[in-house]
């Protein structure tokens, strides 16, 4: 007999698969999608009528004045469709691409709300990295400028003291990742009240907060939330999690998906380079020579790993290229700065993980370059959408080599489209060749000097006790959970 899937109605996320039992079943999500009314889907990639503006959408008449004091004259399709949505009470699901305004089409929906009633935490928005945290909280503060707005980022590598401090005095909106809110709620039986009458719940970049194995943190957010709070999920792409989650829901839900599948905007110029593995770096520093001379503004460079991203940053300073390096092994001190320097301008290049992958929004950058290509097709997608913003013009370029074929070619089919060939004279760009090796030796000693390798060993050692810990817990819940049932 095939298992069937019992559903936490107290946290709808995730279906756990156990023996059958003889209680009375479950609603599945599929039975659960079959209710009448119960899921709108609208996939529409057409662009908003021309006749539409923001005091089209229902918005108060401050929002409306806002957007036009920050150049939004017209609403973008995602905040088209998904912003009534929202004022009406449904639970929204947005799926679009990079750029495309998902962060106001939530935005401005619950500042609207908030000004008709602006006690306590009305909005917990959840995302999965720093930076993002601190970016989304820019974001709602310019568009909430007029409401006095109070918000609090809580994020970890930041003072727990003065985090608990900031959530007790209720801000309006708390911006956080899941790992350092799950802490304090946890910790001081204090702050789980501080969210009793909490009206939204957002997860921003909502695929990675659900595959990234944040289920326990998840849980831990949900258990002090109000039931009859509105759940937005936005992510430029779709997962299994997410489909699961938009069939649960608690509400009558709106999914609207501006694309089925992964896709890049039109205005995004794809390219590749075929290389040996032993000289991506010279060329690298033959792209990086280029950048004025192709009107390049700013570039970000996406590595896999920690260390080549702090070797590659060492690299271009030895090389006198202005570059700043953003990477998790960093203090969060040293990553604000990191990223500080390159939004303002005073570094044209971010060495950067996949930490600075998602919904960081920076204008100047009309370069994108994979010095190594990602294992997953939608980290791609994010990677590039890091340029091309806004229907503004942008540049990809891919390194790849012979062991990055199939990824390229499964990056290629999920796209729907082939990468283009970059053009560059090989013996033009082998020219640097002994200069760039020099140099990678130099910074591969300061590296050592710096010890960065037993940094690196530090961290692997807490991130592994951590993630036992974790399989620790989950593994007596699971029991918890098996005992129940047979009961």
């Amino acid at each position: 007999m095939e298992e069937e899937v019992q559903v936490d109605q107290n946290f709808p996320l995730f279906s756990r698969k156990t023996k059958p039992a003889t209680r009375k079943p479950v609603p599945t999500p599929t039975s659960i999608e079959e209710t009448p009314n119960r899921l709108d889907k609208e996939t529409n990639s057409g662009p908003t009528p021309s006749h539409i503006t923001f005091s089209d959408l229902g918005l108060a008449g401050w929002a409306v004045q806002t957007c036009n004091e920050l150049g939004m004259k017209k609403p973008t399709p995602v905040q088209y469709h998904c912003i009534p949505r929202i004022l009406s009470g449904q639970d929204v699901l947005g799926l679009a691409q990079t750029g495309s305004g998902k962060t106001a089409a939530f935005a401005l929906p619950i500042l609207h709300r908030l000004a008709e009633d602006p006690y306590g935490v009305s909005c917990l928005v959840v995302t999965p990295t720093r930076e993002l945290a601190f970016q989304l909280a820019e974001q709602f503060r310019a568009l909430g400028s007029c409401l006095n707005l109070r918000c609090a980022v809580v994020v970890g590598g930041m003072d727990m003291i003065t985090q608990t401090k900031n959530l007790m005095q209720r801000p309006h909106v708390v911006i956080a990742t899941p790992g350092r809110i799950k802490v304090l709620i946890e910790q001081n039986p204090d702050i789980p009240p501080v969210f009793s009458r909490t009206k939204f719940l957002v997860l921003d970049e909502a695929d990675r907060v659900l595959d990234s194995g944040f289920e326990e943190e998840l849980r831990a957010i949900f258990q002090c939330l109000p039931k009859n709070r509105q759940t937005l999920l936005f992510s430029a792409t779709m997962t299994s999690n997410l489909q699961t989650l938009l069939e649960l829901s608690a509400n009558k839900a709106y999914f609207y998906e501006a694309y089925e599948g992964f896709k890049t905007v039109e205005s995004l110029k794809q390219q590749y380079i075929f290389i040996p593995k032993n000289v991506k770096d010279v060329y690298l520093q033959y792209i990086l020579s280029k950048i004025k001379d192709i009107g390049v503004r700013s570039a970000i460079i996406f590595v896999s790993t920690c260390r080549s991203c702090q070797l590659l940053g060492l690299l271009l300073e030895e090389l006198e290229i202005d570059a700043a390096a953003l990477h998790s092994y960093k203090s969060q001190s040293l990553r604000l700065s990191a990223l500080h320097k390159f939004k303002s301008g005073q570094v044209p290049i971010l060495v950067a993980t996949d930490v600075a992958s998602r919904g960081l929004d920076i204008p100047t950058v009309d370069l994108v370059v994979n010095y190594d290509i990602p294992r997953y097709p939608q980290d791609y997608v994010h990677r590039v959408g890091r340029t091309a913003r806004a229907g503004r013009g942008g540049l990809a370029v891919s390194f790849v080599t012979q062991n990055d074929v199939d990824l390229i070619h499964e990056i290629e089919a999920v796209l729907g489209k082939q990468l283009e060939k970059f053009d560059c004279k090989e013996n033009e760009v082998l020219d640097d060749i002994s200069k760039v090796y020099k140099a990678k030796r130099v910074a591969s000693m300061k590296m050592m000097d710096d010890g960065f390798e037993e940094k690196a060993e530090s961290r692997k050692a807490q991130k592994q006790k951590m993630q036992n810990e974790r399989k620790g817990r989950n593994k007596k819940q699971k029991r918890g959970v098996t005992k129940d049932i047979e009961v």
